[in-house]
């Protein structure tokens, strides 16, 4: 596999290993879950339980049997200030609800752990290069970022967005509202303006812990079918965002410098 590195570096110059008319599905989606130590176990647990039950909810598997070839494919990392290596569930197929719940089982069978920092743009880098590297052809190709905080380890997070973005791929985020976050416009704000890109892209809100699982189901239904939500952060045509993408690099500096 690519590393992360050479993906950030030279990724819009890379060829996909699937060549056309061979394993096409309809989607290739990676899920970057974020784990990292600004959650509690109990949080990341419930994560996890929320992409479990979505990958089994009807559904899922309803917009799954929807798409032109009623397929997708479909892989599952861990992140935080770096991609937990053993974490790493490579790409599998789901076109039947024994697919998908035989994947499901593969993440609901991963130990609860947490990391310290936070890197999104680690986290595109890993889902870049996975998507680049896979078996499969999507007719899109979608890396779904789900995370509690700004990029705050490793290169900036928007080099790495417009990369992936430059290579065709799309970037929908989870932003997780649990607790008041670094981003002070809210992070769904900073998700929409420096985390999220390509045709469709969006960021879906969870400010509550029982909302979760029905967010998660949302979003993956989302991906699948194509289609965006209403959108809950107003852009202005041309405007420049108001958001500082640098802001978590520069309070855990800030934090060190007292």
């Amino acid at each position: 596999m690519l590393t992360t590195v050479a993906v950030l570096m030279g990724l819009s110059g890379l060829v996909p290993a699937a060549q056309a008319g061979t394993n096409e599905v309809d989607v290739s989606l990676v899920l970057a879950v974020d784990t990292s130590r600004s959650m509690d176990f109990e949080e990341i647990g419930i994560q996890r339980e929320g992409y479990v039950e979505a990958l089994k909810h009807q559904e899922f598997l309803n917009a799954v049997r929807g798409g032109l070839t009623g397929r997708i494919a479909i892989s599952y990392f861990e992140w935080a200030g770096y991609v937990v290596q053993d974490s790493v569930i490579d790409w599998q197929v789901i076109e039947t609800e024994e697919d998908a719940i035989a994947f499901a089982g593969k993440i609901e069978a991963r130990p609860i752990a947490t990391q310290r920092r936070t890197s999104i743009s680690t986290a595109i880098g890993q889902g870049a290069s996975m998507i680049m590297t896979s078996p499969f052809q999507g007719r899109r190709e979608v890396i779904d970022v789900s995370g509690d905080g700004p990029n705050n380890s490793g290169n900036p997070v928007t080099p790495a967005r417009d990369k992936a973005v430059e290579a065709g791929m799309i970037i929908n985020g989870l932003a997780i509202m649990l607790r008041p976050s670094d981003a002070p416009n809210g992070l769904d704000t900073y998700y929409a303006d420096c985390v999220i890109g390509g045709p469709g892209a969006f960021v879906l809100p969870v400010r509550k812990i029982e909302d979760f699982a029905v967010a998660v189901r949302r979003k993956l239904v989302l991906e699948i079918s194509g289609l965006s939500p209403p959108a809950t952060v107003q852009r202005i045509a041309g405007a420049v965002p108001a958001t500082d993408c640098l802001i978590g690099e520069k309070q855990w500096r800030d934090m060190f410098d007292r």
